[in-house]
């Protein structure tokens, strides 16, 4: 299963983008004003820090690279804050205004760090809520048929369950108990579109979160890592499961070329026709329990790099702002 943050990248990049652009700007207006009070070589030293500070700014405002980000990030840190340091000090007419950049870009208090501390927030408590309900649910289920649980953060939450007699010795399995844990995933997937879509109001940034599950009728064979005290998938006849799970979160509908994954719906992946079948009796079942709108959606998926043949469900699900 995997609950991500709707486009977490652009909307960091975008957040990373406005505070240099917002810190570049103040150097320049505080470079400026320094410029005021000196002559001499001091002053041209001063103006040729304002034309590397401008060039700064014309590669921050068209599009923001990775190794932008990096240069000028380096230009801020070494350059001006040594530079605001150094050359203010014993000068009380340059010293306020060079005190006044630093205490803005202070990385918990300082004003210019403001759009990425907002994302960061808000992917946290996004991410906070959906680690909690799953935690919470996952031990309530635990109880009615021991399975392994692996959940860990990416720009969301992604896991893995594993449920077998091979895992829960002594206790004799049954595929009733498969059927309820995945007719609980969808319901938890269900539940948890419907909170990250509460939460969206009281965020700094209005993330959204897509949701996607990977049905996978076929036995596998894992094996316990005791140096990572974890469990892996093992055999070349099983690794094919592993490469579908890496590569499904940004696969596309075969005709109209979309993500499959979109806000305010679960996506269902699976190769075989019986899971189709059994994950619609899921759908019926939430349906009835107002979870899901009617008519969800079939879907044949693009290949994927080394991977053919995938389809998928798409249901929406209702929430209290209507998606």
């Amino acid at each position: 299963g995997l609950i991500d943050i709707r486009n977490s990248s652009g909307e960091r990049n975008r957040c990373t983008q406005q505070d240099l652009m917002d810190q570049l700007a103040l150097i320049h207006t505080t470079l400026s004003n320094m410029i005021l009070q000196v002559s001499g070589k001091k002053h041209e030293n001063l103006r040729n820090l304002q034309y590397k500070n401008e060039a700064m700014m014309e590669r921050v405002r068209k599009v923001l690279l990775a190794e932008d980000e990096m240069l000028v990030s380096e230009y801020l840190e070494h350059e001006i804050r040594s530079f605001f340091k150094h050359f203010s000090k014993g000068r009380p007419e340059l010293e306020l205004a060079a005190k006044d950049y630093l205490r803005s870009v202070d990385l918990v208090k300082g004003h210019l760090f403001r759009n990425r501390r907002n994302f960061d927030e808000s992917m946290a408590i996004v991410n906070t809520m959906i680690s909690r309900y799953l935690d919470d649910e996952n031990a309530r289920q635990q109880k009615f048929f021991p399975h392994y649980f692996d959940k860990f953060k990416t720009d969301g939450i992604e896991y893995n369950i594993y449920i077998g007699e091979s895992i829960a010795r002594g206790r004799p399995f049954d595929f009733i108990y498969l059927r309820n844990l995945r007719l609980w995933q969808l319901s938890a997937m269900a539940e948890i579109t419907r909170a990250a879509a509460s939460l969206l109001p009281g965020l700094s940034v209005p993330l959204q979160t897509t949701q996607l599950i990977l049905a996978h009728s076929m036995p596998i064979t894992i094996t316990f890592r005791k140096d990572e005290k974890k469990f892996d998938v093992e055999g070349g006849a099983n690794i094919r499961y592993e490469l579908i799970k890496k590569r499904i979160d940004k696969v596309r509908v075969r005709v109209s070329g979309d993500r499959l994954t979109q806000p305010g719906t679960i996506a269902i992946v699976y190769t075989q026709a019986k899971e189709a079948h059994e994950y619609e009796e899921y759908i019926h079942i939430l349906q009835r329990k107002n979870l899901l709108h009617d008519k969800p959606e079939f879907l044949e998926l693009e290949d994927v790099q080394g991977i053919s043949g995938l389809k998928a469900i798409r249901v929406f699900v209702v929430t209290e702002t209507g998606i």
